[in-house]
């Protein structure tokens, strides 16, 4: 892991990246025309064709439920709902009540909350089974009233879904799950088939071609973000501990190859220590190819002056998670503008926020924490306003409203105001 001075790290962070999405683009289009076309028939060729398996059914059956429910231990089942009942907890504060004014000359005005019809969760799978993603997408959507809450994630190579994402679907109280993934799940969300029921809006991770199909249908759904590779940054001091920070580190780069670690510190020696580290946990790690690879290409120590010149490291980089393991995290915590997450202090590493402190893990990514939140209650939310004037009310303002309509030349407008003056 390379370490660089603050003046390196902002040259090479502004270097332009081209992105190549067209490969990406034009398959996901072809895709989702397929499946809006063909139904089920373009999901079980996708799923043969990606996931190597040949379904008969895209729905999860009773009988699968009840077998995941034998195949998990009993220590799962434990942490799965100690976790539920932390992401509940937390997010139960997050619940926003329908609310009215009422003035003077009886004008009553208002905001009318409204929870979404029916929501998509995506959840990877395939190899790698995700249960959290399955409780951080539907627990606030369930405490936001959402009616319908449907899965779709890729089946395993035995053409059933992870025992583990079943018994958290069950546990969360998700309606239906399907064995469908990749960006054709996302386009059967999106406009229904056969089988698959349309939803009002998609959520959850996905590898590129699912964050694309996500972007291509946005308009016709709602989405809650288009979320890129995981991203991890620790602002460190003299204070911190190596071999946690090392860990810490790795535990985002094993995500992904592109994954991003950064490690921010006014601290030579221990930047020296970090990079020691990292090279001695990186020899024993199960995910050694991935994270190796992840490292070489966005791994960086940055070595600053200044805790001022880290915090504006870190709020330019608006990062997903944002470790603060440093003297007094809490009072310094003000200076942080930009993070979608934010850890304190030494023994709050981010697999915590993961799995079970209760906060949100699906987090806006790629510098979007800039102007984004992280998935919470009131993404399942709508809301609309309520108007209601009295006949002297409106009499009162009508002038007021014939000048502004006239003044932008929408002459009906006006009229909608003068014909109610003369209904005196």
């Amino acid at each position: 892991m390379r370490i660089l001075t603050a003046k390196q790290y902002n040259a090479e962070s502004q270097q332009y990246i081209e992105r190549n999405d067209e490969n990406i683009d034009h398959a996901v289009l072809e895709i989702i025309r397929d499946v809006r076309k063909n139904g089920d028939a373009a999901l079980l060729k996708y799923t043969e064709q990606f996931d190597k398996v040949k379904l008969e059914s895209l729905l999860v059956s009773k009988e699968e439920f009840l077998e995941a429910k034998a195949l998990v231990s009993t220590e799962f089942v434990v942490a799965i709902k100690k976790a539920k009942q932390n992401i509940r907890a937390f997010h139960e504060v997050q619940k926003e009540q329908s609310w009215f004014v009422n003035e003077e000359n009886g004008i009553l005005l208002g905001q009318k909350v409204t929870a979404l019809n029916s929501v998509g969760i995506y959840v990877p799978g395939g190899k790698a089974s995700y249960p959290s993603t399955v409780l951080m997408n539907a627990i606030p959507a369930k405490i936001a009233g959402v009616k319908n809450i449907a899965i779709t994630t890729p089946p395993q190579s035995n053409g059933k879904v992870s025992p583990y994402v079943l018994v958290a679907a069950m546990e969360a109280g998700v309606d239906v799950v399907y064995k469908v993934g990749g960006a054709q799940a996302i386009a059967a969300l999106a406009y229904g088939t056969e089988s698959v029921r349309r939803v009002v809006k998609i959520v959850g991770p996905g590898n590129a071609y699912v964050a694309r199909a996500k972007k291509w249908v946005f308009g016709d759904v709602a989405i809650d973000m288009i979320a890129g590779p995981s991203e991890i940054c620790v602002v460190a001091d003299d204070t911190a501990i190596p071999r946690f920070v090392a860990a810490d580190l790795l535990s985002q780069a094993e995500h992904d190859e592109r994954a991003t670690a950064i490690c921010i510190t006014t601290s030579s020696a221990f930047a020296e220590q970090l990079q020691e580290e990292i090279e001695k946990q990186m020899r024993t790690a199960e995910r050694k190819e991935i994270i190796e690879q992840s490292i070489k290409d966005n791994g960086k120590i940055v070595l600053v002056e200044s805790m001022d010149e880290a915090f504006e490291i870190v709020n330019n980089l608006a990062p997903e998670h944002l470790q603060l393991m440093i003297e007094n995290p809490l009072e310094q915590m003000h200076h942080i503008e930009n993070a979608g997450a934010i850890f304190l202090g030494n023994y709050s590493p981010e697999a915590l926020g993961d799995y079970i402190a209760g906060p949100n893990h699906t987090l806006p990514t790629s510098g979007t924490a800039a102007f984004s939140s992280p998935l919470g209650v009131y993404d399942f939310l709508k809301k609309s306003s309520i108007i209601q004037y009295s006949k002297q009310a409106l009499q009162d303002v009508t002038e007021d409203i014939i000048t502004l309509a006239n003044a932008e030349g929408l002459q009906a407008h006006a009229n909608s105001i003068q014909i109610r003056k003369a209904d005196d």
